[in-house]
């Protein structure tokens, strides 16, 4: 009640703010210090008890509001310190955290140039040039920013759907035949999501074999969609993965491009983890044949070190997303303002409210340069590399795939010293199985490191480390290293 609006109340706001903004900064300088935890861990249970977290009636005072903030913040997970990796999403970006502060003051809706001239046309400027490194000529196209890369996905289905069958619009699914599409057995499971909440269904998602590396194999996808045709259903996507979650694996997108050319099948590439490698000149060949796509997935908020929430559509047509999605709301996108209408970009998106996701990528993008986002991109592929040749002939360690890893994900299993003279059977993969787990949640409750782990088809449980956050150094590797080492050995 003392802050603004309330009469007199600029001093006590000023204060309160500049105590908010101390305790930001404190946290900020914390989460570089690496002599901090990642993660001060409580089970759920106590942390609900240790505190009172419950909603009142009456209102609290000023102190315990920041007692509140600073609580939130002791017990938040250091994401952007340099020894954690367990998401693909790391790293605080100093420039990033400004846009995001000045974002939320600004505080205004993506749908119209009427309520967010400048965001509306730096979104516009931002996915031009996001186009335009996808190859497309001029940068020409349509996009979006969207919550995230699920969301991306399933506006890439949404549009495949549409293009193929503009009835679906009004008339539903009932109207059309049976659809099918097609992505790796390694893709992400937003792909099935995005069916499922389509009406499409999850059993019409066929997933196509990969190779060892965890890359879809062509002849398996030309197989798969001619078996579909004979059962009358009809082919209308493949979505082809650049930088799959796990493994970090590159599907061979220009023979991919063939098969959707010569079957007339919408072809998507999701590139959330993997499309930040559009920014190095040494990586980006990775992506050869993106830009025969009809559409892209690229999330910032992984690769490029954009505060979460940041995550791009880009659509190689112009035009075939606001035929899709606009339902001509008169209250919002009246046809007879006085500017160009082009710029109200609201009809297009599957939301109304849209967060302003775009200043913070354009503000970093203007702070690096794209080079800027090259040598930090490049400088976290190579302390892969780096992990790699460090762990892959190491006592106790076994690589989960042969080979330099495409991306900065390295996937490997750490054999407790009770393991390393067995030979493989039922009995061993049992007992390896549950290595990862438990050094896993030591790391947490010592609160010294975070990487994560995770089965796959056949595979027990194997870590997956993954590096996107460029304050990571050559010493926070070989502490992994050394932590992985010194909480398993007695397993």
């Amino acid at each position: 009640p003392d802050l603004l609006p309330a009469c007199d109340g600029e001093i006590t706001t000023m204060s309160f703010l500049q105590d908010v903004v101390d305790i930001l900064l404190q946290y900020v300088a914390k989460s570089f210090d690496r002599s901090t935890k990642v993660i001060d861990f409580h089970y759920p249970n106590e942390l609900l008890q240790e505190y009172n977290w419950e909603l009142a009636d009456q209102p609290q005072t000023l102190e315990e509001i920041l007692l509140n903030c600073r609580t939130t913040l002791k017990y938040a997970i250091k994401t952007g310190h340099p020894r954690y990796f367990n998401q693909l999403s790391t790293g605080l970006d100093m420039v990033g955290l400004a846009a995001d502060w000045l974002t939320s003051a600004a505080n205004t809706n993506m749908f119209t140039y009427e309520i967010a001239p400048v965001f509306v046309l730096l979104e516009y400027v931002t996915l031009r040039k996001m186009r335009e490194m996808v190859g497309w000529p001029g940068g020409c196209g349509d996009g979006i920013f969207s919550p995230g890369g699920a969301i991306s996905n399933m506006y890439a289905m949404l549009i495949a759907r549409f293009k193929m069958f503009p009835e679906v619009k009004e008339k539903g699914m009932a109207a059309i035949p049976r659809l099918v599409a097609f992505t790796s057995e390694h893709s992400h499971f937003s792909v099935k999501k995005g069916a499922a909440a389509l009406g499409i269904g999850t059993d019409s998602v066929i997933l196509i074999r990969c190779d060892e590396r965890g890359k879809m194999i062509p002849s398996d996808l030309e197989r798969r969609i001619l078996e579909a045709k004979q059962k009358g259903f009809v082919p209308f996507l493949v979505s082809a993965t650049a930088g799959t979650t796990v493994y970090g694996a590159f599907d061979p997108l220009i023979a991919i491009a063939d098969i959707c050319k010569k079957y007339k099948i919408w072809m998507h590439v999701d590139g959330a983890w993997g499309g930040g490698l559009l920014m190095s000149r040494k990586h980006k060949w990775k992506l050869n044949g993106v830009e025969r796509a009809n559409s892209v997935t690229w999330n910032p908020h992984k690769m490029m070190g954009v505060p979460l929430q940041c995550s791009a559509l880009l659509v190689r047509e112009e035009g075939l997303m606001q035929s899709c999605n606009q339902m001509h709301a008169s209250y919002l996108f009246q046809q007879d303002k006085h500017y160009d209408l082009s710029y109200d970009t609201g009809d297009k998106a599957l939301q109304c409210g849209r967060h302003v996701d775009v200043f913070k990528l354009w503000l970093m993008w203007r702070a690096k340069g794209t080079t800027g986002f090259e040598a930090q991109i490049d400088k976290c592929l190579e302390l892969a590399e780096y992990l790699y040749n460090k762990i892959k002939n190491r006592e106790g360690y076994e690589m989960v795939f042969d080979g330099k890893p495409q991306h900065t994900n390295v996937c490997f299993w750490y054999i407790p010293p009770s393991l390393r003279g067995m030979e493989n059977s039922e009995e061993r993969l049992s007992r390896l199985a549950k290595v990862a787990p438990v050094i896993k949640a030591r790391m947490m409750e010592y609160g010294t490191t975070m990487v994560s782990y995770q089965p796959l088809g056949d595979k027990v449980n194997f870590f997956r480390m993954v590096i996107s956050n460029p304050a990571a150094t050559h010493q926070d590797i070989d502490f992994l290293i050394d932590e992985i080492e010194r909480l398993g050995q007695d397993l």
